[in-house]
């Protein structure tokens, strides 16, 4: 998507102590927050929750085959989508946004945004939880150049509920309200460059607020939990890898295998053989060449 076709603002703007405002139209990955004296409503940039009720019937129908799960199952989610988003916004909490217009149904004005909570990234914790998928407007994050390493985290966080069946991946098995297992660490500044406020007022549609615009971040070498990064210095000798039984730690020694990836291929198991790895997600006829000598 053209991001910039539909931006308000060139510079990110930081608002600070915000609280959820309790609205019957608010959902997973929308809804009404208070500023000061002010109420704006905000649509979460990168993920999508399921719907709440069958107004939208095609978008319903659309999440549903994605969760590959029944439509009333996908209410059910998008319900306990909207339960966590409260829980997670009982607290004051941080909004970065563009006043980027995600439009919507309200007659109240719609602004795309990222929000930080005391816990990191309110999209991040619904995709691990199995509660939203990755998908949506894209947006680059405060703090980087470009939008694929958040993208590529969020479908790492994605391919572990699957594989763990929580949330909207395990309804089916009556894990909806399963939360995730690991502990992860959420941050909505993907690099290790936590952009910080100036403290110089910026004048914005927020009237009287100050809000703040982020500094953009130097370049960095780092790279972040997630990502397709070089991988162990450890060899792995050809033919050596069960496809089956592998570890995350084994997958990701092979050559042109990263942790997104090897997260993908534990989520596809059980395999027949590794000639099944051409079914994987982002494996294509290249990376497949390359890293099949390294399995049985």
């Amino acid at each position: 998507m053209d991001l910039g076709a539909r931006d308000g603002s060139k510079d990110w703007i930081v608002l600070e102590n915000c609280r959820l405002i309790v609205n019957p139209a608010n959902d997973g990955d929308s809804f009404h927050v208070s500023v000061g004296e002010k109420e704006y409503l905000f649509r979460l940039y990168l993920i999508d929750a399921p719907e709440t009720d069958a107004l939208i019937p095609g978008r319903l129908v659309e999440q549903a085959k994605y969760f590959n799960i029944t439509v009333p199952q996908t209410i059910e989610v998008g319900e306990a989508a909207k339960e966590f988003t409260r829980q997670k916004l009982s607290e004051p909490f941080t909004v970065f946004t563009r006043m980027s217009d995600a439009m919507g149904r309200s007659k109240l004005e719609r602004f795309y945004a990222f929000v930080h909570t005391k816990e990191g990234d309110l999209g991040e914790q619904l995709v691990r939880n199995g509660l939203a998928r990755n998908y949506g407007f894209k947006a680059v994050p405060p703090g980087l150049k470009n939008s694929r390493l958040e993208i590529e985290k969020l479908q790492q966080f994605e391919d572990e509920a699957r594989q763990e069946k929580i949330g909207g991946w395990g309804a089916n098995a009556g894990r909806l309200n399963t939360r995730a297992q690991k502990p992860t660490v959420f941050s909505v500044f993907v690099s290790g460059n936590k952009a910080r406020p100036r403290p110089a007022p910026l004048a914005s549609p927020f009237g009287r607020l100050s809000p703040t615009p982020i500094p953009a971040a130097p370049a960095t070498s780092s790279s972040p939990r997630g990502t397709e990064t070089s991988h162990s210095k450890e060899k792995t000798p050809l033919g050596k890898i069960d496809i089956n039984t592998a570890t995350e730690k084994e997958l990701t020694t092979v050559p042109g295998i990263g942790h997104v990836m090897a997260a993908r291929i534990i989520a596809a198991r059980p395999f027949r053989s590794a000639d099944d790895l051409k079914r994987v997600s982002g494996i294509g006829d290249k990376n497949y060449a390359k890293i099949r000598p390294y399995f049985q």
